[in-house]
């Protein structure tokens, strides 16, 4: 007999084999009363009865279906009339026995408990204690007997039917009720009942005064509600739960009373809010740190009324600039400051997050500090804030010399309606606060003074790292932000630095510290600066992307930029592009520097990339918007050329920047003067001529180089550098193919190299050297792609440059348009 004769058998997908032979056993048994549909149809219906109940197995499913068939002790039996001459005593019943009845009273209840069943469903239950004369037990209530608690109170004698007892999970046995158990209250001088009632335990509430409450005892008290803080996350060995402590008074002291888990949901089953007057029934009191609290474990909470000796809550709010140390303390104030949430590494390897706001009545300021998921608090400078619960703390750091530390027991309420008089003394505070423009910011004269401002970003550079003194690394990126006051200078500082920005957007910036720079004020952006990304409605009063570029930089023409020129913008199509080259600056470091050429329907303009700038995403016939660069006069070359720093910005231009612009072809013919080799003259630049190529000479085509220096090397086989002294594990190599270009007017030489020369011999340049390195120095290779080149026709854009040695000019093409016999 196998499984598949029990199809259609509601087994757990995991059931082991000595389960299943259970099942095989108890289906042997029964099998002469029972046909196999019915055995399998009994055993799902007891398995869809008590899918709540997830301590029953398989096995006591199959007892529940065989048992009344065996007459094993009462098992399976269930009651349809309670009949009060059969109950049980508590002290008789075994564990295994089930659909049994008894009467005892009810010593306490808990409050209903949530869960999900492993199915995934939601259900509920309760624990009673109850006892008779003859022992005490607990008894489970499931969601279909929850209702019943509406009718029942401690104290109270109840009859309860189809009961099942189990073993406990904390040792002993456990009654636990079935859906369609009875329970109900009786009258215990009622003659219909056993007279052994009178024998049972009575039960006695045992209210006690907080002040009396001492550790490790289960006590009960009734007192007024005075603070419920908002539910907060935690993490113990792997795993979230959540945590409150309502604050409780009566006229002895106050308590605190932690709610756990899904228990804080009692918070809003039962409504609670500062104010009632609850009763707390048969809770574990304990001691921490010298503080006795009460905790909710199988006690219960509920809200009474009636006539009780409790006092009304007074609540005693002292003013800031009072502040001392001291625990527990209520204070309101204005928000002030608001600083980013800063994340932290616990010893235990969790994370924790930490957070200061501001606040400031007429009397001082105080910085509050929240933890947790406090910091996730919304509030906005301008906020009135109350913290009820707080302890006052000295601080070194603080400007008061003191501050407010926030914990599980502390509430915060925003803009809290029952303090309205008190808040609307603190608005001639709040009209002082909000942001400055751009143009005030110039007028601060001290480093890190704090100032909030509104503003476009209207700049960004790349962000970059770099060694602090201590060994860390930092990172930092600049930019610029403006209003319609002016721009400033902002920097953004390690992970503020890493945080997605976009040009164009508004940001509020707060608490941002001034640094005064060589000829202006300047912004640090830093750990406890905030900044916000604002809606368009938000920015609304903002001059947009465009106007602020009009109002800050003035739009030049190539052909009209002048040495002096500050603050401009450049729209122009990147013409040549060379590679990026790497080369040691006087205090040994490395940079980076790579040379383009743009134009305009104006003119051309050498531009110098240096370091973070060399990364330019763009090629040859793509738009740039060049915004800010600095201008610098070539005194060789008798003209100006562009510098591209960190405080320079490469945009994309706008669609209506573009319309004047012309493509590359519209350029080259605007731009590029086309002259015949007799008429070449030393300063010409970019010129485009027309020849025959001819003498293409390869013996010295690989120009070996130093790879530090980049100086070229006598032999390439020298292990030192003659210019540099560095040792030298392998050259690096230049490509260098000279020759001559002829036309009607004359003949001039002309020499390629590397990109150019890859492009005539149609190979590249690692794939050469890789040959010449193999053929051990020996070029022949390449005798026969250079032959091809003799008599190509080379249509070149060259500048002409002038050889000391031969005391002649000669071309150094840097674009071959056309190659062709």
């Amino acid at each position: 007999m196998d499984k598949e004769f029990f199809n259609g058998m509601n087994l757990a997908e995991d059931i082991s084999e000595e389960d299943f032979q259970y099942i095989k056993d108890g289906w042997e048994k029964v099998q002469d009363a029972l046909s196999k549909d019915e055995f399998i149809d009994k055993f799902n219906k007891f398995k869809e009865e008590y899918k709540d109940a997830s301590f029953f197995s398989d096995k006591d499913f199959i007892d529940m279906v065989v048992n009344p068939f065996t007459g094993e002790e009462t098992k399976g039996e269930t009651v349809s009339n309670f009949d009060v001459d059969t109950p049980k005593t508590i002290a008789e019943v075994e564990p295994g026995r089930q659909g049994f009845s008894v009467i005892a009273r009810v010593m306490s209840i808990s409050n209903p408990k949530s869960f999900t069943s492993r199915k995934g469903e939601d259900g509920q239950l309760a624990n009673m204690q109850i006892a008779d004369n003859t022992g005490e037990v607990r008894l489970v209530l499931w969601s279909e007997n929850i209702k019943h608690l509406k009718h029942i109170s401690e104290g109270d004698i109840v009859e309860i039917s189809e009961i099942d007892c189990k073993d406990g999970f904390r040792g002993g046995k456990e009654f636990s009720l079935r859906p369609r158990s009875l329970l109900r209250s009786i009258d215990e001088t009622s003659e219909n009942y056993p007279n052994n009632i009178a024998e049972f335990p009575v039960y006695e509430e045992n209210i006690v005064s907080i002040a009396d409450i001492v550790p490790d005892e289960k006590v009960s008290i009734i007192g007024r509600l005075i603070r419920v803080p908002t539910p907060h996350s935690y993490e113990s060995n792997g795993k979230k739960g959540k945590v409150t402590s309502l604050e409780i008074q009566d006229k002895t002291g106050k308590i605190a009373y932690t709610l756990w888990n899904k228990d804080v949901k009692l918070i809003d089953t039962l409504d609670l809010k500062e104010g009632d007057i609850v009763k707390i029934l048969n809770e574990q009191s304990r001691e921490r740190n010298g503080e006795i609290s009460l905790s909710h474990w199988d006690g219960r909470i509920l809200k009474v009324e009636g006539d009780y000796d409790i006092p009304e809550y007074e609540e005693n709010i002292i003013k800031i600039g009072g502040a001392q140390e001291i625990k527990d303390v209520t204070l309101i104030g204005i928000v002030t400051k608001i600083q980013d949430t800063i994340q932290f590494d616990r010893q235990d390897g969790t994370k924790g997050f930490v957070k200061s706001i501001e606040i400031t009545d007429e009397t001082g300021s105080i910085r509050v500090t929240l933890w947790g998921d406090d910091t996730k608090l919304k509030v906005s400078k301008g906020d009135i804030l109350k913290v009820m619960g707080g302890n006052i703390e000295y601080d070194d750091y603080a400007t008061s010399g003191y501050r407010v530390n926030t914990n599980w027991n502390t509430e915060l309420r925003v803009n809290p309606e029952e303090n309205e008089d008190l808040a609307e003394s603190l608005n001639e505070i709040a009209s002082k606060l909000g942001p400055i423009t751009i143009r005030e910011v110039q007028d601060h004269e001290d480093d890190g003074e704090e100032v909030d401002i509104i503003g476009r970003l209207i700049t960004l550079n790349d962000s970059h790292s770099f060694q602090r003194d201590d060994g860390t690394t930092g990172f930092v990126r600049s930019g610029d932000i403006a209003d319609s006051t002016g721009k400033v200078r902002i920097s953004f500082w390690d992970e503020k630095a890493e945080a997605s920005y976009g040009i164009g957007k508004a940001y509020q910036v707060e608490n941002a510290r001034t640094r005064l720079g060589m000829y202006e004020v300047e912004l640090n952006v830093g750990k406890t600066t905030r900044v916000i990304e604002l809606t368009d409605a938000e920015s609304s009063d903002l001059p947009s992307f465009e106007e602020l570029e009009e109002q800050i930089y003035e739009t030049k023409k190539i052909f009209d930029i002048d040495e002096d020129d500050m603050n401009i913008k450049v729209v122009a199509r990147i013409l040549e592009i060379e590679d990026t080259r790497e080369f040691e600056r006087q205090d040994g470091t490395k940079g980076l520097v790579r040379n383009m050429t743009i134009g305009d329907d104006s003119g051309f303009i050498p531009v110098t990339l240096w370091d973070d700038k060399t990364n330019l995403p763009y090629d040859i016939n793509e738009a740039i918007k060049i915004q800010n660069p600095r201008i610098n006069y070539n005194d060789m070359s008798n003209r100006v050329e562009l510098s591209i720093g960190n405080s320079t910005n490469i945009l994309q231009p706008s669609y209506n920047e573009l319309t004047s612009l012309p493509d590359i072809e519209e350029l080259q013919n605007i731009l590029y003067t086309s002259k015949d080799i007799a008429g070449l003259e030393l300063e010409d630049r970019s010129v485009k001529i027309k020849g025959t190529f001819s003498d293409p000479f390869i013996e010295r085509i690989l120009m070996p180089k130093c790879p530090v220096c980049n100086r070229t090397l006598e032999d390439e086989d020298e292990e030192e550098c003659p210019h540099c002294g560095n040792y030298i594990d392998k050259p690096k190599y230049l490509l260098m193919l000279p020759g001559k270009l002829t036309d009607d007017t004359g003949e001039i030489q002309v020499t390629f190299f590397n990109e150019l020369v890859e492009q005539l011999l149609d190979m590249k340049h690692d794939d050469i050297v890789a040959l010449y390195e193999e053929s051990e120095g020996d070029i022949g290779f390449l005798e026969t792609k250079a032959m091809d080149l003799e008599g190509r026709t080379l249509e070149l854009l060259a500048d002409v440059t002038y050889n000391n040695y031969d005391e002649e000019i000669r071309l150094r093409p840097k674009k071959i348009f056309k190659n062709e016999f």
